[in-house]
């Protein structure tokens, strides 16, 4: 990516969700416009807010964009590689570069794990840390969120929401990636 290229750029993104109907046939009836043409561009270093009532498509438009979802169309480049019909695997490479904290804590966070492995995981799943060495780093990361590392061994039902999130944001900046996007 050259200087001054964007981080991240949106161009005529649509997704829609189909609404199906029949028991023996089953075919689609009509469909739900969450998102309709979007475009946007991101620099390297740039805030960008999306503003809009409940349920016109901020979330669906961020999940579209991290390829949690399919989009239906549209574009969405990163730094300036296509990620639209990519891979699994080109995915996974661009995914250590972007990342999310999600709106609800109380269903983005496993509650089978302990906060320690949920903040961990992705360091240990890009190899970046292992060992004594990631507990350490996630001790530091609960740190910079506000949390003591008397909380690395709690389940996500122990804390608050306030505290909830601030576990989801530990977990987001865990690999220092180039594009959070918060929803």
């Amino acid at each position: 990516m050259a200087k001054g290229d964007p981080l991240l750029e949106v161009t005529d993104l649509v997704k829609h969700f189909p609404i199906r109907s029949g028991i023996v046939i089953d075919r689609e009836v009509a469909r739900v416009r969450a998102v309709d043409g979007v475009s946007l561009t991101l620099h390297e270093g740039e805030t960008i807010g999306l503003v809009g009532e409940s349920g016109c498509g901020k979330s669906t438009l961020c999940r579209a964009i991290l390829q949690l979802t399919r989009p239906t169309s549209g574009s969405i480049k990163f730094e300036g590689r296509e990620l639209v019909g990519s891979s699994r695997r080109d995915l996974r490479t661009a995914r250590r570069d972007m990342q999310m904290i999600f709106q609800d804590p109380f269903a983005s966070l496993n509650p089978r794990k302990r906060v320690g492995q949920i903040v961990g995981d992705p360091l240990e799943l890009h190899g970046l840390a292992r060992g004594p060495e990631l507990k350490r780093r996630v001790q530091e990361l609960l740190d910079r969120v506000g949390l003591s590392a008397e909380h690395y061994n709690r389940f996500p039902h122990e804390f608050s929401g306030g505290q909830r999130q601030r576990i989801g944001i530990a977990r987001a900046i865990a690999l220092r990636p180039k594009l959070i996007v918060a929803d």
